[in-house]
């Protein structure tokens, strides 16, 4: 039995909590995968797995034992990292996870991280605010790309690296196509906004509860047209339908090469939301962990997040619209 692989099996079973699912994400197949967890129960003289028809948890022991592959697991990826690497050659494995409204700008960090250090492998997922809370309470994610509010009330110890601002715009379809790609309109507020037929997030996406507090703040009632929880659909309902949608500066400029389509900066109130990467406050950082901090915290890349993060330089209100004072 190899211990390290059976740890690998039991996590993968912990993170997808079925064991189909947890089979296919470690590539191999479902009686292999309960084969190595039988084994490792036998081999530890304990039951780890509560099974029923399907999955149902882990016993008391399962759970002392889950949380001691996870350090093993680590420990053993960082003496390889340890090995295999050097500070200014650092080679293995980073795990990131990114809400999805930071997805475009997390996209080009990890691209200009492997560009910077080719020996860091990647694997990057968009995540739930709740998801992210737990897998770097479970130190399953090296780093969370997020909201920072969002997990003041973790159990985890975080170190928080502050990257960009969020600002909200308001997308709709131009009166007019732009052969040079997207259109900046003039500001509108909130409560203009909610008076459109608006494509929004679902209610259990934190971004959501970012628009809905913003709507309360300018007392208007928004009635969504669409509601999706996949962040495409909300520029592409825009570019094929008669609705607007509501997006933070990093999601539009994703959508640049759109003509068709212009952002208005939304007003009354002007929202700022701080974006940050959090680690988990450990005491040992792995070779790649370290060189991604130093890398998010660098002026090369924080200009980079500050360009495609914060759509048209919006660092301040914009001007209010036609008729305000």
């Amino acid at each position: 039995m190899n211990l390290f692989v059976s740890f690998k099996y039991l996590l993968a079973l912990d993170e997808q909590r079925h064991f189909g699912r947890a089979a296919l994400a470690c590539h191999v197949t479902q009686p292999a995968l309960s084969n190595a967890l039988r084994a490792l129960e036998e081999s530890l003289g304990v039951a780890i797995v509560t099974r029923g028809r399907s999955f149902a948890g882990f016993t008391t022991e399962g759970e002392r034992v889950l949380a001691s592959a996870r350090r093993m697991l680590r420990e053993h990826e960082l003496l390889q990292q340890e090995l295999q690497s050097s500070a200014d050659s650092p080679s293995g494995q980073l795990h990131i996870g990114a809400v999805p409204m930071c997805m475009p700008i997390a996209a080009r960090f990890v691209g200009m991280l492997h560009d910077l250090h080719p020996g860091i492998v990647c694997t990057l997922r968009s995540m739930s605010s709740s998801e992210l809370e737990s897998g770097l309470e479970n130190m399953v994610l090296d780093i969370a790309m997020g909201y920072p509010e969002r997990l003041e009330g973790t159990r985890a110890r975080l170190r928080v690296v502050q990257q960009y601002t969020e600002h909200y715009f308001l997308l709709r379809r131009a009166q007019q196509p732009s052969p040079t790609g997207l259109q900046k309109g003039p500001s509108t507020t909130w409560a203009q906004a909610a008076a459109l037929p608006l494509c929004l997030l679902t209610g259990e996406m934190h971004n959501r509860a970012i628009v809905d507090s913003a709507f309360r703040c300018a007392q208007a009632v928004p009635r969504p047209a669409i509601e999706t929880n996949s962040i495409l659909t909300l520029a592409l309902a825009v570019v094929a339908g008669r609705v607007s949608s509501i997006m933070p500066g990093a999601l539009v400029d994703a959508v640049q090469g759109y003509g068709e389509l212009e952002a208005l900066p939304l007003v009354e109130p002007f929202i700022e939301v701080p974006i940050a990467l959090m680690v988990h406050d450990s005491n040992r950082l792995s070779r790649t962990l370290e060189a991604a901090l130093d890398f998010a915290q660098g002026p090369q890349w924080l200009a980079q997040a500050a360009l495609h993060g914060t759509l048209f330089g919006t660092s301040h209100p914009p001007a209010p619209p036609p008729g305000k004072p």
